[in-house]
Order: structure tokens, then C-alpha cells, then sequence
């Protein structure tokens, strides 16, 4: 498995703050994030310009360019998303489920979308993602199963979140094991309490809450899986954490994850 994180961690920052403080931090990649008001790294709308940065830092900090978030599901922001992943040499692209839950007429048309989104994404050579969020259509290891039966697109695939599956009441560990077949991607991050929102981004740090992340990561181990384990703390733009805050969210959380793995005989 390859350890990266969220470029988003340092949404208050620049790109390179970014790629330079992973890189001491001892990561194997990064995931760039195109999420707009939370950061401002890879912003789409200019990412033709942006890209040859991105490639300089790339080779500059020796990460691997593990994946990219864009919540949207707009067919034009994703086209451009994915046209931004080919260039720039990004696999897969992480999106959001949208819609309500409990809702089948909502949860029918997300589905719909993510597999003529999905056929987009094979169409440019890369990965569509998506995981269970809490509020949203896909909520849950029902509504992933549902989505994994009725998109067959061979470019479509599960991000998994352990810290939504928590807050949806469900055990992470049973989730990722119903699941593993089609995940190309993992979110990680831990959360304490099951509430509506993942807590404060210094919670959000892998070992810090409830979940059972080294039992997690071992279905994932021992079910083959070698692909991205992203760390992705949202919040610390609009808290005003300091990059020393930022850096120890990132710092602790590679710690912590490779005591997992090593312990699940991964590495």
C-alpha cells in the first residue's frame, strides 16, 4: 500500500508547502486537491497552467501523484478534471456521491451519473472514484453494494472512508471487507464520536479516535489490496490551524499508519 495524503491538509498553504512538508514527513505520494474554498492547489479552471508546477514538484520532492479530489459531479468540471489528470499524469479521480439519503429517486440518479461519469474516465485511461459520505445518496455498505452491482464499468471504483462507515453506524472493519472487491482508493482518517461531521481536524488524525484502523488496513493487506491509503483532513483553512499544526496532523498520522501496517504484516 502507498501512504499519501490530501493536499487539502494544508488547504491554507501553497502547493509546494504541501509536497515539501510530505516529503519530511516521510509519505510515498500525494493526493492534489481541486476542492474549491478549501485550497487552492489544483484549481481546474487554470490547470493548464498550473500543471508544469506540478510536474516540477513531482520530481522535485520524489512523491508519486496518487490521485486527485473534485467533489463535483458536473460533466464539464469532471471532463476538465480528467483532461487535467491525463496531462498531469494523476490515476484516478475522487469524487462525491451527491444527492440525500434514504431517498431512492435521489440515490437512482447518482448512480446513473457516476456510470456515464465512469465511461468518461475510461475514455481518458483513468479511475473514477467514489465513497460513502454521510448526508449524501451513498451513504453506507447497502448503498456502496448498490453501486458496485449496477455500475460495471471497469473504470469505476470504491473510495472508502472509514470515518463516514463510523458515522454511518456501521463497523469500518465489516464495511471494507463487503467492499474490497472494487476499492481503488482509500481515504483515511480517524474521528471520535459517531456525529455528523468528522470533528476537528486535530481528531481527524489516524489514532487519535474510535476506529479500529489496524484491522481496517488488514482486510485491505489481506485482500491484495496495494493501491493508495490518503490521508484527508478537511477543516484546518477555515480554523485557522498553523502549518506546525498541519505538519503534526500529517507527521503523526505517518507514524501511526505504518505501525499499522507493519503490524498487519504489510510492511
Amino acid at each position: 500500500m502507498k501512504l499519501g495524503a490530501n493536499s487539502v491538509l494544508f488547504g491554507a498553504f501553497d502547493l509546494e508547502t504541501a509536497f515539501k512538508h510530505l516529503t519530511m514527513a516521510g509519505y510515498d505520494g500525494i493526493e492534489l486537491s481541486a476542492i474549491g474554498g478549501m485550497s487552492e492547489h489544483l484549481v481546474l479552471d487554470r490547470w493548464r497552467e498550473i500543471a508544469p508546477e506540478i510536474k516540477r514538484l513531482k520530481e522535485a520532492y520524489g512523491l508519486e501523484l496518487l490521485g486527485m479530489e473534485q467533489p463535483s459531479q458536473d460533466p464539464n468540471t469532471m471532463e476538465t478534471a480528467f483532461q487535467a489528470a491525463v496531462e498531469i499524469g494523476i490515476p484516478l479521480v475522487n469524487c462525491g456521491p451527491g444527492g440525500k439519503s434514504d431517498d431512492e429517486e435521489s440515490l437512482k440518479q447518482s448512480i446513473d451519473s457516476l456510470g456515464k461519469l465512469a465511461e468518461r474516465a475510461q475514455h481518458f485511461g483513468v479511475t473514477l472514484c467514489v465513497k460513502a459520505h454521510v448526508g449524501a445518496s451513498i451513504y453506507n455498505t447497502p448503498t456502496t453494494l448498490r453501486a458496485m452491482a449496477e455500475i460495471s464499468c471497469p473504470a469505476f471504483g470504491i473510495d472508502m472512508d472509514p470515518s463516514h462507515i463510523h458515522r454511518a453506524n456501521e463497523n469500518p472493519v465489516e464495511a471494507i471487507a463487503a467492499v474490497v472487491s472494487r476499492v481503488k482508493h482509500v481515504h483515511i482518517r480517524d474521528c471520535k464520536g459517531r456525529q455528523h461531521g468528522p470533528g476537528e481536524p486535530c481528531d481527524q488524525a489516524c489514532g487519535r479516535g474510535d476506529i479500529d484502523l489496524v484491522g481496517y488496513l488488514r482486510v485491505l493487506h489481506e485482500n491484495g489490496y496495494t493501491g493508495p491509503v490518503d490521508l484527508e483532513v478537511i477543516g484546518t483553512k477555515g480554523k485557522g490551524y498553523t502549518l506546525e499544526q498541519c505538519v503534526t496532523i500529517a507527521a503523526e498520522t505517518r507514524g501511526h499508519m505504518q505501525a499499522c501496517l507493519q503490524a498487519c504484516g504489510a510492511r
